[in-house]
């Protein structure tokens, strides 16, 4: 595949997954850009097997934590969720930015690999057969993986709540 067909058809899908990890416009962009760089340089090593959307978020995810590292960045995480009722209990809860902070400290307590599925499937949209090939797991574990992360999001919330 051509590095100009896959910068067409998705630039925007890896400038959507890094903005919501940024919340930077300017450093997505950049982030984006260097994604791309990447991915020409080493489109050799890609031998098809794995999608390449999926390939392409893992270098956006990398390089930005390098980025982040270099920049000495507290990386975390936004809250949002695929499925309306998970949203709507987590976001009813987001009422000023105390809470949004409280909320911002359950996502990073998880353990890494939980905080990594969550956000490319809330983020980066990406299936769960797709995150299975990130991790190279199975689309059960990256499903599995997703869901015990929600719901450890929306137990520590009602414990916060209830507190």
């Amino acid at each position: 595949m051509d590095i100009d067909k896959i910068y067409e058809l998705y630039f925007r899908d890896v400038y959507v997954y890094l903005l919501s990890i940024t919340k930077n416009k300017e450093i997505a962009e950049d982030i984006t850009s260097d994604t791309f760089l990447k991915a020409l340089k080493n489109l050799d090593k890609f031998d098809g097997k794995k999608d390449i959307r999926a390939w392409l978020f893992t270098i956006a995810k990398n390089t930005y934590y390098t980025y982040a590292k270099r920049q000495k960045i507290f990386i975390s995480k936004e809250i949002d969720v695929d499925t309306q009722d998970t949203k709507s209990c987590i976001l009813d809860n987001v009422e000023s930015k105390e809470q949004a902070i409280v909320i911002h400290k359950i996502i990073h307590s998880l353990k890494e690999k939980d905080k990594d599925v969550f956000n490319l499937r809330v983020f980066g949209e990406l299936s769960f057969d797709d995150i299975g090939l990130v991790f190279g797991k199975s689309s059960g574990w990256a499903r599995v993986t997703f869901f015990r992360a929600k719901k450890q999001i929306v137990q520590q919330m009602e414990e916060k709540n209830n507190e």
